[in-house]
């Protein structure tokens, strides 16, 4: 299979299993809210996987019959995933699928990289659980065989998997919930990468350097090589859409 350029420009997108926001528990839920929450993860897991394009444009009457509801819960999913900066809705035109820029691009990985060294200096500051640590460990075993898409999707349910397991590892739900939005925009970035060859063995050896900061009760190191981690990730993104 011939390798595709990704291009990117301030206003033009270069693209086209996740983790909801937290809702308020209730004792009863209504139907319809249900019916919202299914077609909201449907749709999300739609767009973050390419099903449809950066830019393209989703009635509501076509949505409503792919995923089997309403106008309102199609509705509610929808400002659900504009907050998210999956969706845009433009009044009396419809939705519209949020692209990704280059200044996109920037805001994330400078998110992340605050964020997530943030959440590996308290997991080593903390202390490690056991279990968890170990858990980690698999996941940052399972790697990506370019000719073998199924193996890369895998792979990028691991590394979200993995990202978020360091926040948990924190012990901060707040850091949980940050890292698990981030990761709706890099999965997008990861699946649109998996036909130029985006992944290789480097991310796995990573993840293992940072485990280990974190099981030797190094802070600093943690810290630092999980910033490296990212910033790393966000070179090889860039030097891919050039």
């Amino acid at each position: 299979m011939p390798k595709k350029a990704l291009r990117v420009g301030e206003g033009r997108s270069f693209l086209g299993s996740t983790n909801p926001l937290v809702r308020p528990r209730s004792l009863a839920p209504a139907p319809a809210a249900t019916l919202s929450e299914k077609i909201y993860r449907a749709l999300k897991r739609d767009i973050i996987r390419g099903i449809y394009q950066p830019g393209e444009a989703l009635g509501e009457k076509e949505l409503t019959e792919r995923y089997k509801g309403s106008r309102t819960p199609v509705r509610e999913a929808a400002v659900r995933l504009q907050n998210e900066r999956l969706l845009r809705i433009v009044p009396n035109r419809g939705y519209f699928v949020s692209p990704i820029t280059l200044h996109i691009l920037n805001e994330t990985y400078e998110f992340r990289a605050a964020v997530e060294s943030a959440a590996a200096e308290l997991a080593a500051t903390k202390g490690s659980e056991g279990d968890l640590l170990k858990k980690l460990a698999q996941l940052a075993e399972v790697s990506c065989t370019p000719e073998d898409r199924k193996s890369c999707v895998s792979f990028i349910e691991a590394d979200t998997a993995f990202h978020v397991g360091i926040a948990r590892l924190a012990r901060n739900p707040m850091l949980i919930q940050a890292v698990s939005e981030a990761r709706n925009l890099m999965e997008r970035i990861m699946y649109a990468a998996i036909d130029i060859h985006y992944f290789g063995e480097v991310p796995g050896r990573e993840h293992r350097e940072i485990l280990q900061a974190i099981q030797d009760r190094d802070p600093e190191r943690a810290r630092q090589l999980m910033h490296n981690h990212i910033m790393q990730s966000k070179d090889k993104v860039l030097g891919v859409t050039n």
